[in-house]
């Protein structure tokens, strides 16, 4: 569909994806509240991860879309735990219950891995090859049958990039970060995996306030994005796409 029928932040953010930028999104205040750092999987840099890790603070994890997950077996890590907490009581105490999160009802985490070709994982270079080449699995994968990926082949666990899997459905049972920046990523055609990085504040010790993230994305000259206009943009373009 043309890119017309979008608001202008909308296209503003489509256009940023397409080209491997930074952006930012907003959940909203009624559930997490926070802004996360958002880019194409496939354009991050070791200064991209070294951005996130000094400027956001948070978790610097990639989403990846629930068909791609699917397709290569990976499963959400509560249900991992769930499996085998009957074996080892503290998993079974500290295992996600339903109710337990404040904000959702239910943990998108899925894996944490490496690429086979880093050493420890966790500098900014070896993250930025991992999630690079997650984003090159996620690609080949969407375009093949199940089973045809052998995501062993190329990751171990447990590693330092934490996976996290798009609700299935995506906007219609979830509307986390996760879902958000996977929308963008299919409404601007390009590889369902994304990087989101929460911002954090130094001060107060809490997650960045709305305002605070909106004037540092204005300062560097990014997009800033709210849950809604994209949960909105995301509706108007799988109803196009029917």
């Amino acid at each position: 569909m043309e890119d017309s029928v979008f608001s202008p932040s909308i296209r503003k953010g489509i256009e940023a994806v397409r080209e491997g930028k930074m952006i930012f999104i907003f959940d909203s205040d009624s559930r997490e509240g926070e802004t996360d750092f958002t880019i194409p999987a496939a354009a991050v840099t070791a200064d991209d991860v070294r951005w996130m890790r000094v400027d956001g603070g948070g978790l610097i994890c990639v989403a990846l879309a629930d068909d791609v997950c699917e397709k290569l077996g990976l499963p959400f890590m509560a249900d991992v735990l769930h499996d085998v907490e009957s074996e080892w009581p503290a998993i079974k105490s500290i295992a996600e219950k339903a109710g337990d999160l404040k904000y959702d009802n239910r943990s998108s985490f899925s894996l944490w891995v490496n690429h086979r070709d880093t050493r420890t994982g966790i500098p900014d270079r070896e993250r930025a090859l991992t999630i690079n080449k997650l984003a090159e699995i996620s690609e080949i994968t969407r375009n093949s049958n199940p089973g045809n990926v052998d995501f062993g082949a190329e990751f171990r666990a447990p590693g330092h990039v934490a996976l996290l899997r798009a609700a299935p459905g995506l906007m219609e049972n979830r509307s986390g970060q996760t879902e958000l920046s996977i929308a963008m990523a299919e409404i601007a055609g390009i590889s369902p995996a994304m990087v989101v990085c929460e911002m954090l504040d130094d001060s107060t010790g809490k997650a960045l306030t709305k305002e605070d993230a909106k004037k540092y994305a204005e300062m560097h000259d990014c997009v800033f994005l709210g849950g809604a206009e994209i949960t909105e943009a995301y509706e108007l373009w799988k109803s196009s796409s029917a």
